[in-house]
């Protein structure tokens, strides 16, 4: 088996198109079968073109003004005055429809933007639960939720920025253009279109350099702070050898490289300022010349000269944050493509075409010739073989490293097996379907880790439709109903991050509640008790006993102790089976097992020993109690 290639960021694999990306985004604004959705992309759209269209008539309605206002002094007092006012009330209607179709276009639009996020993220969210536990083993811890998180956000700003800014200002600039060659000819149109175009080329490029040296940027100050905050962290050190000029040194080359980059960021911004209002400027100049060469020709009106003017200035306003859109895009699509590319991650452990639900008749699990291996040089099972009867409790013991832990994940096809095969009354589990599989087992792992809601919540999690007698049903079976109804709030007490504000021995039972509340037909015992002080761990394997009555039941056990009344042992030593029987059996034999009891066993007396009595400056005495000591 080849292990699936694991999760890079698309940074680091080199740049990934751009269109790419944008083809991924496409199917979510305009998704299938929501009718709804798609009938609001299309009324944006129309709402888009309505608002670009009462834009580009306000200069118009300015030029008729301007020529209205311009007529000679003796026309009549309705010529002078009511004129311009029709005029003057139609630009300012222009101007008013121009604003609210823009706002109802984006009120209309809020929605397929929202469900598009919604949709990428749950998709997303969804294909992590999917892939292998390889996969989320080799994950940096909490870079998955930052992927999604930032692509999440990444798609509202390219939306906002590209759909609401660029994509109307090329629509604007398309209209303008047209009216403006329509009305003034060619040239007038073409000194327009070639400054625009001419201005965000301009613009491109700039950004394009600047974006390298605001990385340059941040680059020196992270280098700096990092060996600032390493320096004050290890002030002890640093006096212990007199290494304070060192260090100054050192951060002053951090400092020196961002003084650098930052006077190079600033500078850029300058010449990208200065080249934008050249370029505007001259496109206005020429514009303004041949205009007034024409007006003096009595080809052009006043109002006409007015208008292009107000043409071009109506363009520049929002060209002139065009290096800022441009960057957040450009940003948002690196952000987008990191999360997009966590969809290109295959699945190691997949549902074969027409695998069936688990049959469950008796649960007996067998183990047949089981080979594993997490790489290919690396073996970890070679072999292994055993059979838990119905309602018997076989257990598995060895020496860390033995491949223990292996056969849990295994069983509960984390991973699938690389020889041999599982089977649990004798189907396949490679034939059956993963929800199915893993509805039938039920797991107390060495640490049972709680999620950051309350009691009650991560007991009902074993079955999440179960009912509040049900919940409280588990937790009196699990010996853990009295400590519950102790606390203030009850099965509404918060647990904390992991459950850190509940102690071992009562996430343990909690673990057990949610277990007894799944009703599995087999159980899986994985160290469960291993991190537990003595007493409790007498408490819980009391508790295991009793819930794994009449089950089939697999036990993981690094302790012998716990496992003496097991139908079975099996012992495993790098991979194999070694030996096999009950625990009396096993000892009679004087083998590997045999060897292992006797070294836990004087480990446990030297244990009990210690606690017996007390250590000072290396003289044994006998141990004081710490409330004695008051």
């Amino acid at each position: 088996m080849v292990p699936p290639r694991p999760y890079v960021p698309a940074s680091a694999e080199g740049d990934r198109s751009h269109w790419r990306t944008i083809g991924d985004l496409l199917p979510y604004l305009w998704p299938k079968g929501e009718p709804e959705l798609r009938l609001r992309v299309a009324a944006a759209l129309v709402f888009l073109l309505i608002a670009k269209a009462a834009t580009v008539s306000v200069p118009l309605f300015y030029k008729q003004a301007v020529d209205a206002l311009a007529q000679p002094v003796g026309a009549t007092t309705v010529a002078v005055l009511v004129v311009p006012l029709g005029i003057i009330l139609a630009y300012g209607m222009a101007r008013v429809l121009a604003l609210s179709f823009q706002e109802l276009r984006d009120a209309l639009f809020a929605k397929v933007a929202q469900r598009a996020i919604r949709s990428v993220a749950l998709g997303i969210f969804q294909h992590l639960h999917a892939l292998s536990l390889r996969f989320h083993l080799e994950r940096q811890t909490g870079g998955l939720s930052r992927v999604i998180e930032r692509g999440a956000k990444a798609i509202e700003t390219l939306l906002g920025f590209s759909l609401f800014s660029v994509v109307p200002t090329f629509v604007e600039l398309a209209l303008s253009c047209g009216i403006l060659w329509y009305f003034y000819g060619f040239e007038v149109a073409g000194i327009t279109f070639v400054t625009v175009i001419g201005y965000i080329l301009y613009t491109y490029k700039v950004t394009e350099w600047r974006l390298r040296l605001r990385r340059e940027m941040n680059e020196s100050d992270q280098a700096a702070n990092s060996r600032a905050v390493d320096s004050l962290l290890n002030y002890e050190t640093v006096k212990y050898f007199g290494n304070e000029e060192h260090e100054a040194r050192r951060y002053d080359v951090g400092l020196r490289r961002y003084e650098v980059a930052a006077t190079a960021s600033k500078t850029s911004l300058s010449i990208l300022n200065i080249g934008q209002a050249v370029i505007i400027a001259v496109g206005v100049t020429s514009l303004m010349l041949l205009a007034a060469n024409r007006v003096v020709a009595g080809t052009m009106t006043p109002g006409d000269f007015v208008a292009v003017n107000a043409y071009m200035m109506q363009l520049a306003q929002p060209l002139n944050i065009f290096g800022m859109v441009y960057r957040e895009i450009k940003q948002s699509l690196v952000d987008m493509e990191a999360m997009f590319q966590l969809n290109l991650v295959p699945r190691e452990v997949t549902d074969r075409a027409g695998a069936k639900p688990l049959a469950v008749d008796g649960a007996e699990v067998a183990f047949d010739d089981v080979a594993f291996s997490y790489d290919p040089d690396r073996q970890i099972l070679r072999g292994v073989s055993f059979v838990i009867r119905p309602g018997e409790t076989l257990a598995v013991v060895g020496p860390s490293g033995a491949g223990k832990s292996t056969l849990s994940r295994l069983l509960f096809r984390f991973y699938d097996v690389t020889g041999g095969a599982i089977r649990i009354d004798g189907q396949d589990l490679r034939d059956v379907t993963q929800a199915s599989l893993r509805g039938a087992i039920g797991i107390v792992p060495q640490d049972s880790v709680l999620f950051n809601d309350t009691i009650g919540y991560n007991i009902r999690y074993g079955r999440p439709e179960a009912s509040e007698a049900e919940v409280r049903e588990a937790a009196r079976l699990a010996h853990i109903e009295g400590f519950i109804e102790s606390l203030p709030q009850g099965y509404e007490t918060l647990v904390g991050e992991r459950g850190l504000k509940l102690s071992g021995g009562e996430k343990q039972r909690v673990a057990i509640a949610r277990t007894i509340l799944k009703n599995p037909a087999i159980l899986l015992f994985d160290e469960a008790t291993s991190a537990l002080d003595t007493k409790t761990e007498r408490e819980i394997q009391a508790n295991l006993r009793e819930v794994s009555r009449g089950r089939t039941t697999l036990v993981i056990a690094h302790r012998l102790s716990t496992v003496v009344d097991a139908d079975e042992i099996v012992v495993l030593e790098h991979g194999r089976v070694v030996e096999r029987g009950r625990h009396a059996e096993l000892l009679a034999r004087d083998g590997a097992y045999a060897e292992m009891w006797r070294r836990q066993q004087e480990a446990a007396e030297a244990k009990s020993q210690e606690e017996s009595y007390g250590v000072d400056s290396g003289k044994a005495g006998p141990a004081v109690e710490p409330e004695a000591l008051s």
